[in-house]
């Protein structure tokens, strides 16, 4: 029996992640998901998950792919081997190498265990997530005019959207009517 492990922090659950998770089902037949803990991330990251450890397992424990969770707390994922004795880790071929790479790769070589790479998904991180989402936490937004409100100037023509420059649809351009 192949026991797989898949570690990560898994925040803000996106598409790359569940990538990383279905291919690694696949090479394996036992898949330990480590979640990486709140401490090990601000370590090595020098910040903090959006989402909570308990509800980031929660995520990760419902997906039909996981045989097991675990918190991982080790930096270093030979540490984790050391751990959960897994035959197989998977990584993002973002990994592939590197120096952090190329160490784990040796470590796993003396205990018979490997490392096994996808391809990263480079188009959705949590990261570029966390930075969209801190972009819209700083855009300010305008109220939506009051029928009521006296100021409202519907004949002042096209708005535009002033951190994107995109043309907004006027009064007249948008469709009011009941669905």
């Amino acid at each position: 029996m192949v026991k797989g492990y898949v570690s990560g922090v898994f925040d803000m659950f996106h598409i790359g992640h569940l990538n990383i998770i279905l291919q690694a089902r696949k090479h394996c037949d036992h898949l330990i998901v480590g979640v990486v803990s709140d401490g090990v991330v601000e370590k090595v990251k020098s910040k903090t998950p959006v989402i909570p450890l308990d509800e980031r397992m929660a995520i990760v424990q419902h997906l039909a792919a996981v045989d097991q969770v675990v918190v991982d707390d080790h930096a270093d994922k030979f540490d984790s081997w050391q751990e959960f004795r897994y035959d197989v880790i998977f990584k993002g071929d973002d990994w592939q190498h590197t120096p952090k790479g190329d160490k784990l790769e040796a470590d796993l070589r003396q205990v018979g265990a490997r490392v096994e790479y996808f391809p990263y998904t480079r188009h959705t991180s949590s990261t570029l997530l966390r930075e969209v989402l801190s972009n819209l936490a700083t855009t300010p937004i305008q109220p939506l005019p009051d029928d009521d409100d006296e100021t409202y100037d519907d004949q002042a023509g096209p708005a535009t959207c002033e951190k994107c420059g995109a043309h907004l649809p006027s009064q007249d351009q948008t469709d009011r009517s009941p669905a």
